[in-house]
């Protein structure tokens, strides 16, 4: 293997000499979301690159830093085909539950559809903390994870022909939709993955553009990180801090690694 696929082994924990059959990849799945944040630090700070493989490597997998959607999926994406797997890129449309509607910006989420034994899986890493964690069957089964329970079905709609359904553990009660999205359009190129960034980047209606947002999944929950709060969940218990511009330096150092202050 070359340096990308010794980088991202690297970056989450796994050995550079391990074979990655389709069976571990909820192993390969975990291990990302506990070690690489979804966070917009570049977009805020409007030092966003060409998604390119050799950018995405650089930011996430030697910088250390994390990303959005289209940056934690395609550095997926392309350690999946180092692998041996049978992978697309596609885009999707995220589901907002406050307002029972689509963002009305585009296909701005970037995913993964992955073909195995004549069968389709959604596999995501970039959705924040709503990550399955495992590969979820297009055919409907339910996947159940650390991080709750997930399922693919179908719809007929605008914005996709299937829909990420979900129950967040220690959060949801009943099951609710995370995107729709098309397995059967994948992108055509990564100046697709380009296009979701300029939007995500000077939209104005964009949900990543106004403010700092950082979120991770932890071994006993998540914690995510804005300029304004702090919440951190532990075994099904929140808590929720007010801070300043201080507080939120030292905890973005402390939790994400973000160490770009000067």
């Amino acid at each position: 293997m070359g340096e990308f696929d010794t980088l991202f082994r690297q970056r989450i924990g796994i050995p550079e000499t391990e074979t990655i059959p389709f069976e571990k990849l909820d192993l390969v799945l975990e291990k990302a979301a506990l070690a690489i944040p979804f966070e917009n630090m570049r977009v805020i700070e409007q030092q966003t690159k060409a998604i390119t493989k050799e950018n995405v490597m650089s930011k996430i997998l030697v910088e250390r830093e994390g990303g959005l959607c289209y940056e934690l999926n395609s550095l997926l994406y392309f350690f999946l085909l180092e692998n041996g797997f049978d992978a697309v890129l596609t885009r999707g449309v995220v589901y907002k539950p406050a307002e029972r509607a689509f963002l009305t910006i585009g296909r701005t989420h970037l995913t993964i559809v992955l073909r195995h034994q004549g069968r389709q899986y959604l596999v995501d890493t970039g959705f924040g903390g709503n990550l399955p964690l495992k590969p979820v069957p297009l055919s409907g089964e339910t996947v159940t994870s650390a991080n709750g329970e997930f399922r693919v079905g179908r719809t007929d709609s605008e914005y996709g022909s299937h829909v990420l359904e979900m129950k967040l553990k220690h959060k949801d009660t009943e099951w609710r939709i995370g995107y729709a999205f098309d397995p059967e359009r994948p992108i055509a190129g990564l100046f697709e993955c380009d296009e979701i960034q300029t939007i995500i980047a000077d939209h104005a209606e964009s949900p990543f553009n106004k403010s700092p947002l950082l979120t991770q999944l932890t071994p006993t929950g998540n914690i995510t990180l804005t300029n304004a709060t702090f919440t951190e969940w532990v075994d099904g218990r929140v808590t929720k801090e007010s801070i300043d511009e201080a507080r939120f330096k030292a905890l973005a150092r402390r939790y994400f690694g973000w160490r770009d202050w000067d």
